[in-house]
């Protein structure tokens, strides 16, 4: 009972010619570009087509005016710097530059959002969430992850039978180490005073169950992310705790996003869409306790990207 306390209560417009998307900075090998990943996050809240080639463009001609430079590396003072460019150089409009700034605010603010949503939860949920964000997972493969796919040392997560039945890697944020790394120890703890109690089962995929029966007790096979309660199997009669349940993790993002105060629909895989377009940048985002990390941005202007950097 003790340890399960303990892991209770403590788990925490048109396009000039010659700009292309491959003039734009690139993400790690595999993974979508950047103008990817804004017209995936730009489509995920449904905004029209229009809106979307003129957030592109500008968001281009941003990057590029910057030197190529990555937008996690600049902040409001570069966005001030290319605004006056436009007025005064390039003699646009004041409509045409209003739009410009409507494109960077779009590629900007929504980390804000997501941090507001964080602010309100803690715990395992509060795990959950930021690795549906930091890593791009979704709920449930997040959910049913083993304590054996977690790799502190190299800082990667492997995500198995995902989308298409497919296993793939992913980068753990270094910012979530430490979090995750004591939540594995209460994980451990947890599974000792199971096995301490006679219990300590879990359910192992396909046929593994029959090749390596021992495995069904082994830390490395439990679920990362526990439930709360033991639960005995109608057949074996074996003591097991299934993963974390998925309606408590969407029930706490839902009561998070409200008192938050966000005026628009978003839940559990919002966090996913807004990961999807945020590049590798390797900086880390200042509302997971990092704000001291060279490169962050501050003040109105906090830029969304999911820090994927190794130790």
């Amino acid at each position: 009972m003790e340890a399960l306390a303990d892991y209770c209560g403590r788990a925490l417009g048109p396009e000039p010619r010659g700009l292309v998307a491959e003039q734009c900075p690139a993400p790690p090998a595999g993974g979508p570009r950047l103008l990817t990943r804004v017209r995936e996050a730009i489509r995920t809240r449904h905004l029209s087509p229009r809106t979307e080639e003129a957030y592109v463009f500008w968001i281009r001609r941003y990057v590029l005016f910057h030197g190529k430079r990555h937008p996690a590396e600049l902040g409001g003072a570069e966005v001030t710097r290319f605004l006056s460019h436009l007025a005064v150089a390039a003699r646009v409009s004041a409509s045409t530059q209003n739009q410009a700034l409507s494109a960077l605010l779009f590629l900007y603010r929504r980390g804000d959002e997501v941090a507001a949503v964080l602010a309100h939860l803690d715990g395992v949920r509060w795990l959950v969430a930021a690795l549906l964000y930091g890593a791009g997972l979704r709920l449930l493969e997040c959910l049913q992850l083993r304590v054996k796919d977690v790799d502190l040392v190299r800082n990667e997560i492997v995500v198995r039978a995902g989308k298409g039945d497919r296993d793939r890697r992913t980068m753990l944020p270094v910012a979530l180490r430490n979090p995750l790394t004591a939540h594995l120890v209460r994980v451990r703890r947890l599974h000792e005073a199971d096995l301490a109690g006679g219990a300590g089962w879990v359910a192992l995929p396909h046929a593994l169950a029959r090749k390596y029966p021992s495995a069904r007790r082994e830390l490395a096979w439990q679920w990362a992310f526990p439930a709360m309660r033991l639960h005995r199997h109608p057949d074996t009669g074996e003591l097991r705790r299934h993963h974390y349940h998925e309606s408590a993790i969407q029930r706490a993002v839902k009561h998070a996003v409200a008192r938050a105060g966000l005026a628009k629909p978003a839940g559990c895989h919002t966090f996913r869409s807004a990961s999807t377009w945020c590049s590798a940048s390797q900086r880390v985002p200042d509302f997971m306790g990092n704000s001291h990390c060279p490169g962050a941005v501050h003040g109105s202007l906090r830029p969304l990207w999911t820090a994927w950097m190794h130790a």
